[in-house]
């Protein structure tokens, strides 16, 4: 740990690679991660085995996936000399204890995950009747734990996982003696970005803006977003508060701008051609600067992998001395 960690709280967490990142990421969490690693010792981790959880059956495009990702997160602006990122599935350490703590989880616990039932329901083209799904919570917990982490970072939808991680530290020290610390949920507003269709943004849905997309191509695809369906002609007056392009107005423009459209959509001063190439050109002069850093990597793609590989490196070190404690407490050593 560097002199200027000492005394930070420690901040886990983490992110499916999924291939390259839309601004969607940005809002629900890059944003904040970006603020975070100026106040805390931030731990960012590429979450593949949790991404199997799902998409278990087709691993073949994993690999570019996690460097796609890293890509985009180094492009945002995370610095890896604030905040350490590292590959979960280089750190066995992490299934030991997933092991571990699988062996003190009730199957009840699990089986009342709000998530748990709901992606059953919800996620069709997928066969998710896998102990890999049941228990993923578990893994998740062993991911937080074994970094002794104060605080995770979360929306109000992902405070039952953070509480069963509580329930589970909890549970383990009954058992063995007061090994792990119980994580405290630094509940952060995650703001949904819906997409050109109107629906959340989803790569699945075909209706992202991507971090990497170029100018032309941001232009293009705002182009053809979806507006208040309501309004159908040019002289008929809007609704900006059921828009997807006000949506990202708020987001990208400025102040001065965000109430001129607010003002002009309602009075049918602006049409929605012209409020789509304003919010384009926002949306654009956002992403200039995460472009040229995203080519410098780009162009040189072995440090993407170099900076992963140096983080993972410390993080083994934290890792394998939390193990060192587990194992003794268990009487496994």
């Amino acid at each position: 740990m560097t002199e200027k960690e000492q005394g930070r709280p420690r901040i886990l967490s983490g992110m499916r690679p999924t291939g390259k990142l839309h601004l969607g990421h940005w809002v629900g969490a890059l944003e904040n991660w970006v603020k975070l690693q100026d106040q805390y010792e931030c731990y960012f981790f590429v979450a593949d085995w949790h991404a199997l959880t799902t998409h278990y059956a087709d691993t073949s495009e994993l690999r570019e996936n996690v460097r796609e990702m890293v890509t985009d997160w180094l492009a945002v602006g995370l610095d890896p000399a604030k905040a350490t990122f590292f590959l979960q599935s280089h750190l066995l350490e992490h299934a030991e204890l997933h092991l571990l703590l699988s062996m003190v989880m009730p199957l009840g616990w699990l089986e009342r995950v709000p998530t748990y039932k709901e992606q059953l329901e919800n996620i069709k083209d997928r066969d998710l009747h896998t102990y890999g799904f049941l228990g993923y919570p578990v893994l998740q917990a062993a991911d937080i734990l074994i970094y002794k982490a104060k605080y995770v970072p979360v929306g109000e939808d992902q405070l039952p996982h953070i509480e069963l991680t509580r329930e589970l530290a909890r549970r383990f020290n009954n058992f063995y003696g007061a090994v792990f610390p119980e994580p405290k949920a630094l509940l952060t507003a995650i703001p949904r970005l819906r997409g050109t269709d109107g629906r959340r943004m989803s790569k699945s849905y075909g209706n992202t803006i991507y971090l990497s997309d170029p100018p032309e191509v941001v232009s293009r695809k705002v182009a053809d977003m979806m507006t208040d369906p309501a309004r159908k002609r040019r002289s008929d007056k809007g609704n900006p508060d059921v828009c997807p392009v006000f949506d990202h107005h708020k987001v990208f423009s400025p102040q001065d701008v965000i109430d001129r459209v607010n003002r002009e959509c309602r009075t049918a001063e602006i049409g929605c051609v012209d409020c789509k190439k304003l919010m384009a050109e926002h949306v654009n002069k956002f992403l200039a600067p995460i472009l040229k850093r995203r080519k410098s990597y780009e162009e040189d793609p072995k440090r993407v992998l170099s900076i992963l590989e140096e983080g993972t490196k410390k993080a083994r070190s934290v890792a394998q001395a939390t193990m060192a404690e587990v194992r003794a407490a268990v009487k496994l050593a």
